[in-house]
């Protein structure tokens, strides 16, 4: 029998850090990380999702001060998924933590993620002891996880968070499954069972604005909830067909007088039975036509300090961005494997 793989605390650690317009942040998260998880194999990878602030800036910064620190940049902003999933697959040692730049985790929480995943874990996930949110987020996220848990039976770690420690073959895996949106959360159980959650300190945002709002937390919800299992579109299928086949009953009732409404209320049934069947076939329909469809990629990357695979470049080498009006900007850096093609 082979041994079990060495932990975080052995193996090395990625620590992988999504920004957008994190200016504010950067030069915190960055100190912070490494006064508290310097000792460990450590490298970190902050992921500028394609800020306007200056943010990447002050990351080029940072990596020419610190051979331990680099980043990816993206050609324009693509959201929190794509920024992660690109911190995952570049990673290059066998362990990673993701931690937000805006710093409400702290880093010396890492330690406990830390321990735990020593025990054999193939992903450990923080979990708010006194989160310090406004109501109103707190509220949108118990609903999330009520509503997914509950009502769509869609594995979740209960009360998980971002703030995570995953071995990074298995973040991989996620990743390249390529997933139109690949929810992690919902995504670990269905490939291992070997997860856990851990109580972490929370603290309230010191810097910047946070860019997680309800509307954000409302469009998640719902792409998770129609995109992981059939369960809520099935639904939605068959109350909408139920509906146009009560409707259409009680139409045929009326105009057989065995039913005596006036005949605009019967003719107001058939419309709505006719338009209730449209759509419950419809929705069947898209999800069918979305499951087989190829998606776009999640991200493309305009520059970066580590390997970037070919495909994931907006810009070849042959086919170079236009730089008119523009400043100079470094190309992604390639690995010898892609040179040689």
């Amino acid at each position: 029998m082979s041994a079990e793989p060495a932990g975080p605390a052995e193996a090395g650690l990625s620590v992988v850090i999504p920004c957008y317009n994190e200016i504010d942040n950067v030069d915190h998260v960055c100190a912070e990380v490494l006064a508290e998880l310097g000792h460990l194999d450590l490298e970190l990878i902050f992921v500028d999702d394609g800020s306007s602030d200056g943010t990447l800036d002050a990351i080029k910064r940072l990596a020419m001060a610190d051979s331990r620190v680099h980043y990816i940049s993206f050609t324009r902003n693509f959201g929190f998924e794509a920024a992660f999933s690109a911190g995952y697959r570049y990673a290059r040692r066998p362990w990673i933590l993701h931690l937000d730049a805006d710093q409400q985790f702290p880093a010396a929480e890492a330690r406990r993620l830390i321990e735990v995943a020593g025990h054999g874990y193939d992903a450990v996930f923080g979990v708010r002891n006194d989160r310090k949110d406004p109501l109103a987020r707190r509220l949108g996220t118990a609903a999330f996880h009520f509503v997914a848990a509950r009502m769509l039976r869609i594995e979740l770690p209960k009360d998980a968070t971002a703030f995570r420690l995953v071995r990074t073959s298995l973040a991989r895996k996620i990743v390249d499954l390529r997933l139109g949106t690949p929810y992690f959360l919902a995504t670990v159980p269905r490939l291992t069972s070997r997860y856990t959650t851990v109580p972490v300190e929370h603290r309230a945002r010191l810097r910047g604005e946070s860019k997680v709002g309800l509307r954000w937390l409302a469009g998640h919800a719902i792409g998770l909830f129609v995109s992981v299992g059939r369960r809520l579109t099935t639904l939605a299928s068959v109350t909408a067909l139920g509906a146009s086949a009560l409707a259409l009953l009680f139409a045929l009732l009326a105009a057989t007088g065995l039913l005596a409404p006036a005949a605009g209320g019967a003719a107001l049934f058939v419309l709505v039975a006719t338009a209730l069947g449209v759509l419950g076939l419809t929705v069947r329909f898209l999800v069918v036509i979305a499951a087989s469809q190829a998606r776009p990629r999640l991200f493309y990357v305009r520059e970066a300090t580590v390997p970037v695979d070919a495909a994931d470049l907006l810009f070849g080498p042959a086919d170079p961005a236009p730089t008119n009006d523009l400043p100079e900007q470094r190309p992604a850096t390639r690995s010898p494997e892609q040179a040689r093609t």
